[in-house]
């Protein structure tokens, strides 16, 4: 059985006509199917769902992505078709997605817009050249996915599939949750190009606001990219500078001074705040795709609270030690002569780091009892 799944608001200019495709769907792929209405509307749209046939539910709370959960709750099908109500999807093309999902070439497949047609004055500009461009290109660099149009609204995927997911975004975001799911369980994704139609009725969509929630939601599930990597790279900066201003090296004419040692200290302790934010949001917020370069994978397998705190003990100690000796010097000249400036910034920058790593740890610690 196929269960074709569609979420509705006041959708009653584009239900009929979405529902005859889908029997017609249904009656060339020569299948039982179901309709599955998952339906939140003010207008008629539930009354000419039932009317033809359509089985209509009622989500108990609001939401595009728990829309679509509580209709997969009610689905009976072995496999799984969804697509807007708004007439913008062509249901009649759902059979050489369907056949990819039947054939076992993939666990989830998906029409494509941007490599089909996309009809004069369905798409806004600023979404087909910009917006689902870029938001696809994240979704590609992060999750693996693969794909050309990250948020075609035609699917089809198999139960079993949807079993292995763990979806619980209740907006819009549930497009792309849906396929960094699939990206990071190595679920195969396939698509097949397919028209998009002028929508009927009211668009309820907000370009900006909906989109940075699919932005926003794809770096808190992506730690690595969000927190570690560039956390690692402006440690290794900032310590190569003050490496280089500590040591007098020039590069040609230009050398490094305390300005340079000041920039490089930053690097370094904002290096390592961001990375430790990497660790403490794979561990606390089980991210759909954990880090996976090997700094960060080390510090979460191999950190305990008494390693974590007797390096950061040990480094604090030696900054200490280090600004303890150029007081004393300080003091003998009779607090004439000013210690070594590049010596203190270096001295403090090892105590401030000591003490992050101390407190990270206990965090740590306490993030892993939780």
């Amino acid at each position: 059985m196929l269960s074709l799944v569609m979420p509705t608001l006041n959708e009653e200019e584009g239900i009929e006509e979405c529902i005859g495709r889908m029997k017609n769907a249904l009656e060339e792929l020569q299948i039982t199917g179901e309709i599955v209405v998952s339906d939140s509307s003010t207008d008629r749209t539930p009354e000419i769902a039932e009317s033809m046939g359509a089985i209509v539910v009622e989500p108990d709370k609001p939401g595009y992505g728990y829309a679509y959960q509580y209709a997969f709750d009610h689905a009976r099908g072995d496999a799984i078709a969804i697509g807007d109500a708004d007439t913008t999807y062509d249901f009649e093309e759902l059979p050489k997605l369907y056949e990819l999902v039947a054939n076992g070439d993939a666990d989830m497949a998906m029409g494509s817009r941007l490599n089909g047609e996309i009809k004069d004055g369905a798409m806004p500009p600023l979404h087909q050249y910009v917006g689902n461009p870029l938001l696809t290109k994240f979704l590609n660099v992060f999750y693996g996915a693969g794909v050309s149009d990250a948020h075609s609204g035609m699917r089809v995927l198999s139960k079993e599939a949807w079993e292995q997911m763990e979806c619980d975004s209740p907006g819009m975001e549930f497009a792309s949750e849906m396929i960094m799911e699939a990206g990071a369980r190595d679920l195969t994704i396939e698509e097949r190009p397919i028209t998009y139609h002028e929508r009927e009725g009211e668009a309820t969509l907000e370009s900006f606001q909906d989109g940075w929630r699919h932005v926003r939601f794809m770096l808190v599930n992506a730690p690595g990219y969000l927190f570690s990597i560039p956390g690692i790279l402006m440690s290794i900066v900032g310590a190569f500078v003050m490496l280089a201003a500590y040591t007098d090296v020039s590069i040609g004419a230009t050398g490094f001074g305390p300005h340079s040692m000041v920039l490089g200290s930053f690097l370094v302790l904002v290096g390592y705040q961001v990375t430790s934010l990497g660790v403490f949001a794979t561990v606390v917020g089980d991210p759909i795709k954990k880090p996976n370069d090997p700094f960060t994978n080390w510090l979460v397998q191999n950190v305990t609270l008494e390693r974590g705190v007797t390096a950061g003990a040990i480094l604090f100690g030696i900054g200490a030690a280090y600004a303890g000796v150029m007081v004393s010097q300080w003091a003998l000249s009779g607090f004439t002569e000013l210690p070594f400036l590049l010596g203190d910034i270096a001295a403090l920058t090892g105590m401030i780091l000591g003490l992050q790593m101390v407190f990270s740890a206990f965090f740590l610690s306490t993030a892993n009892r939780c």
